[in-house]
């Protein structure tokens, strides 16, 4: 059966990881500005402040696990007032750990944290439909796969590279099933919450070559053609055949870069009936025909 969230993790292919240590005593405040790549980090101990902007500030605690897939502006702090230093994501960690506030004694909150890229042209498509701030609470399998993570990227062992693509995967695919779906904004997770809507999606996902309608969708979640339409738009914040065409043409953009099928292959795998009407459909979605697309891409 198809799954939607581990194909929409595999077309985005994660990669590039960095990952550091963090801790912060007494009064300090941090600073990140917009960054627009994905970042993640879990609470080793103690206990922190975190205020993303466009969203409710959080408490995190040891064991809880953030993630943003697009990196907003943030301010990470301690509970006593002090004005933001501005950082670089970028900067190292001596001696493994970064610290801010008090440098000497025992520390108020640890954590693990760092960042990676998607190598997808479109992520910020598919990153659209995700949260703008995933919040995992409690210990679990998401702090074992941090450290992890973190403990490959610092090494310089042969494979560092593969090992590090696959564990990101695991950790995203984690984060995303372990996180909330009724209750978060319109998207991926609040659709594949609903298990009437994930049936119809997962029908989109796992056949992609077939001539879909709204009606068929519909027969497939068990609903009314209305009541389907309205439900999917509201829970995935697009109609179902915008979400359709969306993952068509994220497919056909991966196919297209491969370049190992013809025009009128690539056309069939992504539900067309000829390659003129795939390449009227793509010069129009993307901005320029599929063969152009192709050859820069090479």
């Amino acid at each position: 059966m198809s799954d939607p969230l581990s194909e929409i993790i595999g077309l985005l292919r994660p990669r590039t990881v960095f990952a550091k240590g963090i801790s912060g005593a007494g009064r300090w405040a941090v600073r990140y500005a917009e960054f627009g790549h994905p970042s993640f980090c879990t609470v080793l101990e103690g206990r922190c402040r975190l205020a993303v902007a466009g969203q409710e500030p959080v408490v995190l605690e040891a064991g809880d696990f953030i993630l943003l897939p697009a990196t907003p502006g943030f301010v990470l702090s301690g509970f006593e007032p002090a004005t933001p230093r501005l950082m670089d994501p970028d900067e190292a960690a001596p001696g493994g750990e970064l610290r801010h506030g008090t440098p000497d004694g025992p520390a108020d909150v640890r954590l693990l944290g760092g960042y990676f890229a998607f190598d997808a042209p479109d992520a910020a498509l598919l990153v659209s439909l995700l949260p703008a701030l995933i919040h995992v609470r409690g210990p679990g399998r998401l702090s074992a796969l941090v450290e992890l993570v973190a403990d490959e990227a610092r090494a310089d062992r042969p494979g560092r590279e593969l090992i590090l693509a696959r564990l990101v995967e695991v950790l995203l695919v984690e984060s995303l099933r372990s996180a909330p779906g009724e209750g978060t904004p319109p998207g991926l997770l609040r659709g594949l919450a609903d298990a009437r809507l994930a049936a119809a999606m997962r029908g989109m996902h796992g056949e992609p070559s077939r001539a879909w309608t709204v009606e068929q969708l519909a027969r497939t979640a068990a609903l009314s053609r209305s009541a389907f339409f309205d439900r999917f738009t509201r829970a995935v914040g697009m109609a179902p055949m915008e979400y359709l065409l969306a993952w068509r043409m994220a497919l056909a953009k991966t196919l297209l870069r491969a370049r190992d099928l013809a025009l009128d292959e690539v056309a069939q795998r992504v539900g067309y009936g000829s390659a003129s009407t795939f390449s009227t459909a793509f010069s129009r979605y993307v901005g320029q025909p599929p063969g152009r697309y192709a050859r820069a891409a090479g």
